[in-house]
């Protein structure tokens, strides 16, 4: 295991240091298949990637024509995101997903290990931002960590616990096995979509 100084994955400079020394066992190095699936059904839609990390979701999807952007607050990770996004590098964004506000309504947020980077303290904020950030009838779509590891990052969550974060706004309407896990989330994730049903607060 990398020593490392930053230990507060609420902060950019954790994710930068991970990033500039290339430990980043999160990342996929590719577009994984329920996003491919979903793409193919789906859309165009409007779309936010938080926490894009390498962003090669937002290539795909900006390829297939999607009007979609990337955001993360790692300067690094927004500078690896950018290469690996190509000739779609505008559309990668340094930006608080906290604060960052999208140019029209959003009809898709692609979810792939941003809640399970954030501390689990962060989860009512992450989930309520959610439901702002979606209009009624939006989807919030992609893989959900469950595990009950205490340490952390990826922070994983139960599924009774993600209902409750999200039922108030959003009704599951697919819940899937993954089967091209990488060896970080293998057997602990399932491909989900949530229906945004709730008015703007």
């Amino acid at each position: 295991m990398a020593d490392f100084q930053q230990r507060d994955p609420g902060s950019p400079a954790f994710w930068d240091e991970r990033f500039e020394r290339n430990f980043t066992p999160w990342d996929a190095g590719g577009v994984p298949q329920a996003l491919r699936d979903f793409a193919a059904v789906h859309g165009p839609l409007a779309t936010l990637i938080p926490g894009c990390g390498s962003a090669y979701e937002l290539a795909f999807l900006a390829g297939q024509g999607w009007d979609a952007t990337a955001i993360d607050f790692s300067p690094a990770a927004v500078a690896q995101g950018k290469r690996a996004a190509g000739p779609h590098a505008a559309r990668v964004v340094e930006a608080d997903f906290f604060a960052w506000q999208p140019a029209a309504p959003l009809q898709l947020i692609y979810e792939r290990a941003f809640l399970c980077a954030m501390p689990r303290a962060m989860w009512p904020r992450v989930a309520a931002r959610w439901a702002r950030l979606l209009a009624p009838g939006g989807l919030l779509a992609g893989y959900f960590f469950f595990d009950d590891a205490p340490k952390g990052p990826p922070f994983g969550i139960a599924r009774a616990q993600l209902d409750g974060l999200l039922q108030a706004d959003f009704v599951c309407v697919a819940d899937e096995v993954v089967t091209d896990s990488i060896p970080v989330f293998a057997g602990k994730e399932r491909w989900m979509v949530w229906r945004k049903v709730t008015m703007p607060r």
